[in-house]
């Protein structure tokens, strides 16, 4: 398979820069099979079956984003350098790996004041990769973090608006717990308390799983070949009882439909062996058309960027034709697009 399998032509003005409120407005795209239908993701209690299983991913974004100084001693006096850095993975209780830039202007050593906190670069690798080590750690780095962070909306907004007091909200899940994550799992920001009580009421059950989704699920893809791309890895865990709930479900024959794509990633890695067990570490699973699904039944996804892993995705799910008309209607009907746009809810026919 070629890259170019995978394009498609998207008007600039469908990219989503706000997200609509409240969440559930938000404009659903249902496919099932061949068979597309326009409805609303506050009509999901009609559309879903009682019995079946969403499966969530509760992780929690952080304001991975620091806009800081470095101050550095010259034969002229104090030189200094606006810096931003990304956080990508955190490596000890006071150690993150981040993307830094202008990475030319930062050597090992160098102090970067981000607000009330500092960091020392400790290592510098290429691309504008750096190890930082923070002047706290733990608990109270986190805190500080929080404060002087913002959250790092994708580059497909960022490079339109800064990010701002809003998103601390709207980039987030109401249902987001555990702290990891340095992208959204976008989906699942459509939902509010209120539909998931009335999913609850409609007999839907649901289960939560993590995958800390990092900032490599933004990387494009720059081979022509497919099979020679590398994935990124996150890391994530399906616990016991989330394996249980899955399983139970597959034995019913009820359907399993994860909310995302990086839910959907992470269950198939947990069933890798063919059937839904505990699962925690770190994944690189990478879903071609031809792939084998061992425990899903459709996904409920946002609609992604031409030419990437995630339009690959959701092809081995559906086909390559049957998505190709699911993004042409989606244009043609003026759906926003990307992590604050419209959702779709796909579910493959059943031979």
């Amino acid at each position: 398979m070629k890259l170019s399998d995978f394009d498609f032509d998207l008007p600039e003005e469908l990219i989503a820069l706000r997200p609509v409120k409240p969440r559930p407005a938000s404009r659903l795209l249902l496919a099932e099979g061949p068979r597309l239908s326009d409805r609303h993701v506050h009509d999901l209690p009609e559309i879903l079956r009682p019995g079946d299983l969403l499966v969530f991913n509760d992780t929690k974004v952080i304001p991975a984003r620091l806009f800081g100084t470095r101050t550095r001693e010259t034969t002229d006096g104090p030189g200094t350098a606006k810096i931003e850095a990304t956080l990508l993975e955190r490596l000890s209780p006071e150690s993150w790996s981040a993307l830094a830039k202008p990475g030319r202007k930062l050597r090992e050593g160098d102090v970067i004041a981000f607000r009330d906190l500092s960091a020392e670069l400790v290592e510098k690798g290429e691309g504008g990769r750096v190890t930082l080590r923070f002047d706290r750690s733990g608990p109270d780095l986190d805190a500080a973090i929080a404060l002087a962070g913002e959250m790092p909306l994708p580059p497909y907004i960022a490079s339109k608006r800064a990010a701002d007091e809003a998103d601390r909200e709207d980039y987030q899940t109401v249902f987001a717990e555990k702290p990891g994550a340095v992208a959204a799992p976008t989906a699942s920001l459509h939902f509010d308390a209120d539909l998931l009580e009335r999913l609850t009421a409609r007999g839907v059950e649901s289960t939560r799983v993590t995958l800390h989704v990092g900032a490599g699920t933004f990387l494009p893809v720059t081979v022509d070949d497919v099979s020679d791309h590398k994935m990124h890895a996150e890391w994530g865990e399906v616990t016991e009882t989330a394996a249980a709930t899955i399983a139970r479900a597959k034995a019913e024959g009820r359907r399993v439909i994860p909310v995302g794509t990086t839910a959907l990633r992470l269950i198939e890695s947990a069933a890798a062996s063919g059937t839904i067990a505990p699962w925690r570490g770190e994944t690189d699973i990478f879903i071609t058309p031809g792939f084998r699904f061992r425990v899903t039944d459709g996904l409920m996804t946002n609609f992604h960027l031409p030419k990437s892993t995630l339009m690959m995705l959701v092809s081995a799910l559906m086909g390559m034709e049957e998505m190709r008309g699911v993004y042409a209607h989606a244009i043609a009907a003026r759906y926003r697009f990307f992590s604050y746009g419209d959702s779709s809810l796909l579910l493959p026919a059943r031979d």
